[in-house]
């Protein structure tokens, strides 16, 4: 028979303790279990999956993701020759445990931001810290706590992610204040941590971002020692869901022909 004093007391410890987890569940448990030790079981075994699961939420809010992406939901088949060869290792995560850079070079609409997203997502899940960002986002933030002598923290932060995912490279170039910022912070990573970029042009071309060919040069230097450099030319997949969505008729100004996209004139 319950004890009703002693049952009331388990949830008031529960709540002193901060013990929700443990409160919501030590009833079922309580029911099912054949003796104290499994009772036990029942309800550390519930409270650890709660806090892992609302440890896991933590870090994807913290990772700050635009929104969810997973590589289950890919279709592998429709990916570019190179990332067919490349993502089921890639999906082990070994490039972060081993600190080597990814970067993804091609057209859009490729399946570039989902890929980096969806490893980001895997290695939240694994219980590494990450972080997302575009390449203007990141640059913008770099100047801001330069100009208020806030640099160095934000770089130490920056510099202890396990996995930094540096989306859009090449939509808009930089001065040459942006440029070296730029490098100096993605140099912190290259000793060990690792690093996701993801560019609509080729290494070729970076010097039409930075400008500048020395250090066009060197950042491309840093990130792409012992990196996996996957080549994403290929057909869009925005378009193939367009035609999905329409069918034969294809809606006036959408074109067939995957584009490469126009370089933004605006500079950071």
């Amino acid at each position: 028979m319950k004890n009703v004093k002693i049952h009331d007391e388990i949830l008031e410890y529960c709540r002193i303790l901060k013990l929700g987890g443990i409160a919501e569940s030590f009833e079922e448990a309580e029911e099912d279990a054949q003796d104290y030790e499994e009772f036990l079981h029942r309800i550390l075994e519930q409270q650890l999956e709660r806090v892992d699961a609302n440890a896991l939420k933590s870090r994807i809010r913290r990772a700050k993701f635009p929104y969810p992406k997973y590589l289950e939901d890919l279709e592998t088949d429709c990916l570019p020759k190179a990332m067919k060869q490349y993502l089921p290792e890639l999906a082990t995560l070994k490039f972060i445990n081993d600190g080597r850079n990814l970067i993804m070079t091609g057209n859009p609409g490729t399946g570039k931001t989902h890929i980096a997203i969806g490893l980001g997502m895997k290695a939240c899940e694994a219980g590494y810290k990450v972080l997302y960002t575009t390449v203007p986002l990141l640059v913008t933030e770099l100047k801001e706590c330069n100009d208020n002598k806030k640099l160095r923290t934000y770089e130490r932060r920056f510099e202890k992610y396990d996995l930094v995912i540096a989306d859009e490279l090449g939509y808009i170039s930089f001065d040459r204040e942006a440029a070296d910022l730029l490098f100096n912070c993605l140099s912190l990573r290259a000793a060990g941590r690792s690093t996701i970029v993801t560019s609509n042009l080729s290494f070729s071309r970076w010097s039409e971002i930075f400008g500048d060919p020395a250090i066009t040069g060197a950042i491309v230097d840093r990130l792409t020692y012992k990196a996996v450099l996957v080549d994403m030319t290929g057909d869009s997949y925005r378009y193939r869901e367009t035609l999905k969505t329409y069918g034969k008729g294809i809606p006036d100004g959408i074109s067939p022909v995957p584009m490469q996209a126009a370089q933004a004139e605006a500079t950071v």
